[in-house]
């Protein structure tokens, strides 16, 4: 008989961690594990990792509801399907514990080149908001690392600072050589954001994620119909989760890209759907984490080398934080690697 217990664990940030919508210092994680009585000694493991402010799942029950699957892991089946639709942070933790323990729980998700160390996946590199200082030495050490596609969190310091950030890097490095991409969370307002998006295209900038507040979708897709450059929604997809709704949304904004993250936009099952309605009106995607431990981010990866992807991903290793678990994930020059003995 199949039998599930929950943990939960607070990962602790190295330094504060800014976005458009404040700042993290800690963030807690729910880790559910996965075992049969029959085997007890083979365990799957999963993360269910919501984030207070943005997850569509969150609430003071979450825990209870973590409970209550595990109270009933045996209809696991129902749960992976509809029962968990609407709670994407504890779907794609039951998922992944059970995609473990299925194949032996020995943290192996999928079987690709990727879990053997013959491939790995293209990464973008990370800035952080701060201060202009603080950005400027994060995207050093970025470059120096050997990254050709940077994303920078914008909107949370004075705009035109930040554009001198970008002007600057653009007059070192043309786009042939360094791919910027920005993450503005919503930070600007709709009066706002076209010249925005002007100043971001005179420095070819590749594209920019989810520039005003999400539940604007008739001012979202006036200005992906204008836009200079592309727009890839991403808390726009939050608490989207009935297929309807998902075909609803792409064919009301058509943007140019969405950012799919597990834990917030349906899990695998529900990431997946994602991409099959985006992939029939050539929308592009590509994959992210949201600041899960090294479980999650170790389950997001091999998923995405499953998908076969060619372009760079948001994808890390959890240097974020200061008691992060074990990870068989590493990163050498732009690349994300996962040791095959571990």
């Amino acid at each position: 008989m199949l039998k599930a217990s929950v943990n939960k664990y607070q990962l602790k940030f190295k330094r504060p961690a800014g976005t458009s919508r404040g700042v993290y210092r800690t963030r807690d994680s729910w880790i559910v594990t996965l075992w049969d009585t029959k085997q007890p000694n083979v365990k799957g493991v999963g993360e269910c990792a919501p984030l207070p402010d943005l997850s569509c799942d969150f609430d003071a029950n979450y825990e209870d509801k973590i409970k209550e699957v595990c109270a009933s892991v045996s209809d696991i089946e129902y749960w992976l399907d509809d029962g968990l639709m609407d709670y994407p942070s504890i779907r794609f933790g039951f998922e992944t514990a059970f995609l473990d323990f299925k194949n032996g729980g020995n943290g192996l998700l999928f079987d690709t080149p990727f879990v053997h160390e013959k491939e790995g996946i293209l990464i973008n590199g990370l800035i952080w908001m701060g201060n202009p200082n603080y950005m400027r030495e994060q995207i050093q050490q970025k470059l120096e690392q050997g990254f050709h596609c940077i994303k920078l969190k914008i909107g949370a310091n004075d705009i035109e600072d930040e554009m001198q950030i970008l002007q600057s890097l653009r007059k070192e490095f043309p786009s042939d050589r360094l791919e910027l991409r920005v993450d503005a969370n919503g930070a600007f307002s709709v009066d706002d954001a076209p010249k925005v998006l002007e100043y971001l295209a005179a420095m070819q900038v590749h594209s920019i994620e989810q520039p005003i507040r999400q539940k604007q979708q008739d001012e979202m897709a006036a200005l992906c119909k204008q836009t200079p450059i592309p727009i890839a929604l991403d808390e726009e997809l939050i608490g989207v989760n009935a297929k309807e709704e998902k075909t609803a949304l792409l064919d009301n904004i058509k943007p140019q890209y969405i950012i799919l993250k597990p834990s917030l936009h349906g899990g695998i099952a529900g990431c997946l759907e994602w991409i099959d309605i985006a992939k029939e009106r050539q929308i592009g995607w590509w994959i992210t984490s949201a600041l899960e431990s090294n479980i999650g981010l170790n389950a997001i990866a091999q998923w995405t080398a499953s998908l076969g992807v060619t372009i760079p991903q948001g994808l890390g290793t959890g240097l974020l934080f200061t008691n992060n678990f074990e990870s068989p994930l590493y990163i050498e020059g732009d690349r994300l690697y996962h040791r095959e003995s571990f």
